[in-house]
C-alpha cells in the first residue's frame, strides 16, 4: 500500500523545476523584451507604411498651388521603405543591422584597420625623398 508521503514525493518528481535565480530571470526578461520590442517595431513600421501611402496619394492628388504644404518625395519614399522593412522584419531586422555594426566594431578593435603614424603621413605629404 502506498503511503501519502510516498505519493507526494512521486508527484513532486514529475513536476518541472522552476528556476528562481537571477540568471533565469534576466534571460526570460531579455526574451520577453525582444518579443514586445519586435512587435512594437512591427506596429510602428505598419503605421509608417500606411502614413507614407496616405501622403503619396495626397501628394499625387494635390493641386500645384498647395505643393508647399506637403511632404517631399524623399520623405514619402523613406516612410514607405523603412515602414515596410520594419513592418515585416521587426526585431530580426534591427538585430541583423546591429550585428553588422558589432562586426565593424570588432574589426576595428581587432587591428584590421591600418593606422599610419604622423611620421609616415608627413613623408607622404612632403613628396618623395631624394
Amino acid at each position: 500500500m502506498t503511503k501519502i508521503h510516498e505519493a507526494a514525493v512521486l508527484a513532486q518528481a514529475s513536476l518541472p523545476s522552476a528556476a528562481w535565480d537571477l540568471t533565469s530571470f534576466l534571460q526570460n526578461s531579455k526574451s520577453q523584451i525582444q518579443l514586445w520590442g519586435g512587435l512594437l517595431l512591427m506596429v510602428l513600421g505598419t503605421v509608417g507604411l500606411v502614413w507614407g501611402g496616405l501622403l503619396l496619394v495626397k501628394k499625387l492628388m494635390a493641386s500645384p498651388q498647395s505643393a508647399g504644404n506637403q511632404q517631399g518625395w524623399g520623405t514619402i519614399a523613406l516612410l514607405i521603405l523603412v515602414g515596410g522593412a520594419l513592418g515585416t522584419g521587426g526585431w530580426s531586422l534591427i538585430s541583423t543591422i546591429g550585428s553588422g555594426g558589432q562586426q565593424t566594431i570588432t574589426d576595428l578593435g581587432g587591428g584590421t584597420v591600418i593606422i599610419q603614424t604622423a611620421d609616415q603621413l608627413s613623408g607622404l605629404l612632403s613628396g618623395p625623398s631624394k
